[in-house]
């Protein structure tokens, strides 16, 4: 099985390029809104640890961003728990996809994990500033004193950059996205 792990910035289009490679997906933003939604055992972890933010399940964001936004020792205990059920479901999600013969990882921290191997193939996906400028501010909820923290803890684009085998460059169009696929798939198989 070869694992593909999609790098870049926040808003740079990762997740519609890992969704157009035509290979099952392991999507973390996902998994960790379904946690949010559905884990109780998580619920039950971060209310313990949080109990001013965290009060209610199903967990709402607006919870776990006021216990981020509140103070930085906060930010690291929802990483380190919700982090450890999002390794647990990619493990199932790989064990569950093994006789494939592509992956697609599509984790933010993908590398500040660790949750990549050496025999990875790292694409990064890159964007124009002024394009995942005007993308974030479309997303619904977009926060931007939460969005720089996340930007704290990320491995700068250009190091994420020189870790990659690949580069795509996303244009923001479906064409552009699949001729960069294409060239990997063809450098790959």
């Amino acid at each position: 099985m070869i694992r593909i792990g999609i790098l870049g910035e926040i808003g740079a289009g990762k997740s519609y390029v890992a969704s157009n490679f035509g290979y099952p997906v392991f999507n973390a933003d996902l998994e960790v809104s379904k946690i949010y939604k559905e884990n109780k055992k998580i619920f039950y972890k971060l209310n313990k640890k949080l109990p001013k933010y965290i009060i209610s399940f199903p967990i709402d964001k607006n919870q776990v961003t006021k216990a981020i936004l509140s103070n930085n020792s906060n930010f690291k205990i929802i990483l380190k728990i919700v982090h450890g059920e999002i390794k647990k479901k990619m493990n199932l999600f790989l064990k569950k996809n093994r006789n494939k013969k592509i992956v697609i990882l599509d984790i933010p921290l993908l590398l500040e994990n660790n949750i990549n191997n050496k025999k990875d193939v790292l694409v990064f996906v890159e964007s124009s500033k002024k394009d995942i400028t005007k993308r974030l501010k479309k997303r619904q909820n977009f926060n931007n004193k939460l969005f720089s923290k996340f930007k704290k803890i990320q491995y700068k684009a250009v190091y994420k950059k020189r870790k990659a085998q690949f580069i795509i460059k996303n244009k923001f169009t479906k064409k552009s996205v699949i001729s960069g696929i294409r060239n990997i798939l063809n450098s790959i198989l």
